[in-house]
């Protein structure tokens, strides 16, 4: 059975150390937000919504990770939005991690659990409400679609983790599974939100340097992570955000499975010109 971690909210006590919830960092290579950072204080509003609070984990920032914005979003009973999107160019992945909402995509109804994954390509209309008496919470990624002439743009698609296969990392015998929800060789799609789970002593064993941005929210378990030129503990409620060619590598040490949900920008050429 999956468990998904969500911000603590509140505010630490001034008998805690500062160091208490691991130690943030933001450098050029990459930054990484601990689950104690995600308090009270740092939440952010957005027009439209109602009875809803945010943490912004990332936004497009010159110099920096330039393709997303990642969200964790906090919505009250009754809380929702019936204009949700501002941007009529955004795409969106909306991921639950807690409570039960009702997404509502070009007039048809679906109910999302822990677990429920959505794709909204842009100019989609979409609203989403709590109907429920308890909070919910989910990760809400946006990309600025990037069309090609020829290509046609994705369609909407409401799914399940819980139906989408896992599989195997070459030579890995289990131990580096990722569920990918959209086919990597369907070039509609010019981002990719997977989640990817290490079993104890599964790891990454060479650093990994690529073109791809990356968010990292670790959903469950701990692990070291190499980031650039340094060995980071990570786990459950903390976020990574890693700009394009900054080595990467893991090793998830136990004692239960280590898990984050994945974003990185996919099947596009790279812009020669801003």
């Amino acid at each position: 059975m999956s468990s998904y971690a969500t911000p603590p909210g509140g505010l630490p006590p001034q008998t805690r150390l500062t160091t208490s919830h691991g130690t943030a960092r933001f450098t050029t290579a990459y930054a990484v937000l601990p689950h104690g950072t995600m308090t009270d204080i740092v939440t952010s509003a957005l027009p439209h919504w109602e009875g809803t609070r945010l943490w912004v984990l990332a936004r497009p920032l010159t110099g920096f990770a330039e393709t997303f914005s990642q969200y964790v979003v906090e919505v009250a009973p009754g809380g929702g939005s019936d204009r949700p999107e501002t941007d009529p160019g955004a795409e969106a992945v909306l991921f639950v991690v807690a409570g039960a909402l009702t997404l509502t995509v070009e007039g048809t109804s679906h109910g999302l659990e822990a677990g429920g994954y959505a794709y909204l390509p842009p100019g989609t209309a979409w609203t989403l409400r709590n109907p429920g008496a308890g909070t919910a919470t989910f990760h809400w990624v946006r990309k600025a679609y990037e069309a090609v002439d020829g290509v046609e743009v994705p369609e909407a698609f409401v799914t399940r983790e819980a139906d989408v296969e896992a599989v195997q990392m070459p030579g890995t015998a289990g131990a580096w599974r990722t569920q990918r929800f959209v086919d990597p060789a369907d070039v509609r799609h010019d981002m990719h939100v997977n989640i990817v789970t290490f079993e104890p002593g599964g790891a990454i064993t060479f650093p990994e340097t690529h073109v791809m941005e990356h968010g990292l929210y670790v959903l469950e378990g701990k692990a070291v992570y190499l980031l650039n030129e340094d060995w980071v503990e990570v786990e459950a409620g903390d976020f990574m955000w890693l700009r394009a060619f900054c080595p990467q590598a893991c090793y998830a040490g136990g004692p239960g499975r280590f898990r984050y949900l994945l974003y990185k920008d996919v099947n596009r050429h790279a812009k020669l010109a801003f």
